[in-house]
């Protein structure tokens, strides 16, 4: 029998087809131990063809982990609507990230997993894609703050970290998600609202939480003065019903 021929198709077709089997094999068995005649077998085309397309194994790997990206922030883009409330933008944003990753998991896989562990130059390539997110996530939180406290001049800075610890948050709870059967992307992003949005919402009213002023959770330190405030703040903690306190320190203007 002779060779099986294969279907012509354009260049930019069969290119896709061989990224689609990279991403897939690069997820699934990892950068190391994925080989191109592997790929090559996945795709129905043979191993030369791949390297006159795509030059080299990390030149292969590079164009993965540069459409995954690209791919991933556009979804979140798409999904964070404008015009509504931070909270609503928040929640589609986040939504469409969970969606995605459950979607493409071996693409997660490869921007989440392989391409930080595996060389300089794949990591700077996650980088600047988590940077555009976060980024994105910066401005989000720093428009409904400025709104919040009328203040159009409030700083960057004041929300820049919250947005790098809702980021980080987003990527563990999607490696968790696709790791746990069950977990739908809704559910997934309604976790991470519980969990971050009371606080991100406090701080759009004004309130932050902040620590005791000594290390032991007592009092002040200012001697009798502290203790007779201190009927006051339980008091204020429990809201005068004995339930529980909604911070555990002291709250306080976010600026």
């Amino acid at each position: 029998m002779g060779a099986v021929k294969t279907k012509r198709m354009p260049r930019a077709v069969r290119e896709q087809q061989m990224l689609d089997a990279a991403v897939r094999t690069f997820g699934q068995r990892g950068y190391m131990a994925a080989s191109m005649d592997e790929i090559a077998e996945l795709a129905g085309v043979s191993k030369p063809l791949v390297y006159l397309y795509l030059n080299s194994k990390e030149d292969l790997f590079t164009a993965c982990i540069r459409r995954e990206a690209k791919a991933l922030t556009e979804a979140v883009r798409a999904g964070a609507r404008p015009g509504l409330p931070a909270d609503r933008q928040l929640w589609s944003g986040l939504t469409a990230f969970f969606t995605h990753t459950a979607r493409h998991p071996d693409g997660w896989a490869v921007l989440h997993l392989q391409a930080r562990t595996h060389g300089e130059v794949f990591a700077a390539e996650v980088a600047a894609m988590r940077a555009e997110i976060v980024a994105f996530v910066t401005q989000l939180i720093l428009t409904a703050a400025r709104e919040a406290h009328r203040d159009p001049d409030l700083p960057e800075r004041e929300v820049s970290g919250l947005a790098e610890a809702l980021v980080g948050a987003a990527e563990s709870l999607a490696d968790w998600a696709n790791a746990t059967p069950g977990v739908t992307a809704r559910q997934a992003a309604a976790t991470l609202m519980n969990f971050a949005w009371a606080g991100l919402g406090d701080l759009m009213a004004g309130r932050h939480w902040s620590p005791p002023d000594d290390g032991d959770g007592g009092d002040d330190g200012d001697g009798g003065e502290g203790d007779r405030d201190g009927g006051d703040a339980s008091e204020d903690a429990t809201g005068g019903t004995g339930a529980p306190a909604a911070h555990a320190g002291r709250t306080s203007p976010v600026r």
